[in-house]
């Protein structure tokens, strides 16, 4: 394992970034300030997108929350859902079947479950977030985090 950098991150802006999911946002984190900032993903300016390549020790950009990750926690979540009823309306609505209405809206009826999604999805992006500060050299299992801080 390599030096762990140590740096002073606002959890609840690293929080948000990993749960972008505008495809018109790119976020990244400065390791140096712990600043965390975006760029529109069509940004046309060629001088910044080297600078961002040239320091990319410096510039780590923070993966969004696509589709596809969105699926995975919904469908762990509606796996989780005990009532057998609820549970075939969310799943013919991740289907695509029209007749049951948008997954969002479907549970919006539910607030218990609602709120159990949330919590979730919560859980999920911040063990991403963990992971990915592992990965990336700034907390390890073993180091307290210089995090949450507020803003």
């Amino acid at each position: 394992m390599g030096f762990v950098h140590q740096v002073e991150i606002v959890w609840d802006e690293l929080l948000d970034a990993f749960s972008n999911g505008s495809p018109d946002r790119v976020y990244f984190l400065d390791r140096i300030t712990g600043e965390i900032f975006f760029v529109p993903s069509a940004l046309e300016d060629d001088q910044f997108w080297r600078q961002m390549e040239t320091n990319r020790e410096r510039f780590l950009e923070i993966p969004g929350f696509d589709f596809g990750l969105e699926r995975q926690v919904i469908s762990g979540f509606s796996g989780q859902i005990k009532d057998s009823e609820l549970r075939s309306i969310l799943d013919g609505s991740m289907a695509g079947c029209r007749g049951f209405g948008s997954f969002s809206d479907i549970i919006s009826f539910f607030p218990e479950e609602d709120e159990r999604l949330r919590a979730m999805k919560d859980e999920f992006v911040a063990g991403r977030v963990q992971s990915w500060l592992e990965e990336n050299n700034l907390f390890t299992a073993g180091v307290e985090p210089l995090l949450p801080l507020q803003p």
